[in-house]
């Protein structure tokens, strides 16, 4: 046997991940992304909740400044929420490769039906 194709296959092998890990690492991030957001989320809750019982001890409701607090935290709640659930990835990291397999399907698809 060649010594070239030795290296080769050995080198090959090694640079090749076990797909069973890759698929864990991924499952593992996804799990500690929706735990970072429900964490989020659980001190949103309990925060703004506290604000409103403050809010409501110290003036009764007139001025119901709590509310600019539950704004402002509540817009990075969603844009959190957007970036777990997959709704801020439209122009993310694989956007351009998934519309370039989308575009060459279509292409693929019309090619096919103009043959026949």
């Amino acid at each position: 046997m060649d010594e070239t194709y030795f290296y080769t296959t050995i080198n090959t092998i090694k640079m090749e991940p076990d797909n069973r890990d890759n698929k864990y690492l991924k499952a593992k991030k996804r799990v500690t992304e929706l735990k970072e957001f429900y964490i989020s989320l659980t001190s949103y809750v309990v925060f703004i909740i506290a604000l409103g019982a403050l809010n409501y001890y110290t003036n009764q409701w007139r001025y119901a400044w709590f509310l600019w607090a539950a704004f402002g935290w509540g817009i990075g709640i969603v844009f959190h929420a957007l970036k777990v659930f997959g709704g801020a990835s439209m122009f993310g990291k694989n956007w351009e490769e998934r519309k370039m397999k989308q575009f060459m399907e279509e292409e693929e698809a019309r090619n096919a039906r103009n043959k026949f």
